[in-house]
């Protein structure tokens, strides 16, 4: 098994050198923070932040706004301020000495799924140019989505992957849970889904994990459970990381501190 890192979503208050200790001391080695409510980190801080948590052997990936996905039908206002987005993001992370920035696929908007994906690798072609000419050219993430008819499949999320070498999958398990009808229940479920993942990957990238309980309804996602409360299980995604060489970085989107324990105790349990 690959070194597995594992940390949840968001910062505990105080200043960055009490949370980065409250991280280290609860046992946590990686933390996602988000942009979803704003951007609420600046250049004068994000070094700070970057500093302490180094200092506590924790690595950083963001989670980018919402709105700030590729893939627009027109390369009008919508897409000039997700190509915004997306830059002021990379600035901030690199920073932040952030390992990934997750970003969503956006969606089909009408389109066949050939075509959507087909416009996502493109405009991901603009904001490579738009980052290089900034020398902030940073890996992204590209996060599987948990709606069944939507884009961000599986099997969209790896090629769009395979077709642009500065993006990596983005495994949300909750998300492939509700759109799988629960599927995963058993390690070989996990165990494709990273083989597939893995072949689609570049040597020396981790494998970028989500992971949380989810409540779901007609194969969409409606909410994240507290961990027990729903049918997903971290063991068969522990069981399955043991094939690999690849290490990873597991986040928890749980709703509460208490499951976000729980999962950490079981995913690291020898």
């Amino acid at each position: 098994m690959g070194d597995v890192r594992f940390g949840p979503s968001g910062l505990p208050a105080g200043s960055f050198e009490e949370a980065a200790s409250e991280l280290a001391a609860s046992g946590y080695r990686a933390c996602e923070i988000g942009f979803a409510g704003g951007f609420w980190l600046d250049y004068d801080t994000a070094p700070q932040l970057a500093a302490a948590l180094r200092a506590h052997d924790i690595v950083l990936s963001v989670h980018a706004p919402l709105a700030a996905f590729m893939g627009h039908v027109e390369r009008e206002k919508k897409f000039k301020m997700a190509l915004g987005m997306l830059d002021h993001t990379a600035g901030l992370a690199k920073a932040a000495d952030a390992e990934v920035i997750v970003f969503h696929p956006g969606f089909l908007l009408g389109r066949e799924r050939e075509r959507a994906i087909a416009d996502v690798v493109d405009q991901l072609g603009d904001l490579r140019a738009r980052l290089e000419s900034k020398d902030r050219l940073v890996p992204f993430g590209i996060e599987v989505m948990g709606r069944v008819r939507e884009l961000g499949t599986l099997d969209d999320v790896l090629e769009i992957a395979t077709q642009v070498d500065f993006v990596r999958p983005v495994l949300d398990f909750a998300h492939m849970h509700a759109t799988s009808d629960g599927a995963y229940t058993e390690v070989e479920m996990f165990a494709t889904a990273l083989e597939a993942t893995n072949e689609a990957m570049r040597d020396g990238d981790r494998f970028h994990i989500h992971f949380s309980d989810i409540a779901y309804a007609n194969r969409n996602e409606t909410k994240h459970l507290p961990y027990g409360e729903g049918t997903l299980r971290v063991d068969g995604l522990r069981d399955a990381l043991a094939r690999f060489d690849r290490p990873a970085t597991v986040i928890s989107e749980s709703p509460d501190e208490v499951s976000t324990r729980a999962i950490r105790e079981a995913l690291l349990r020898a």
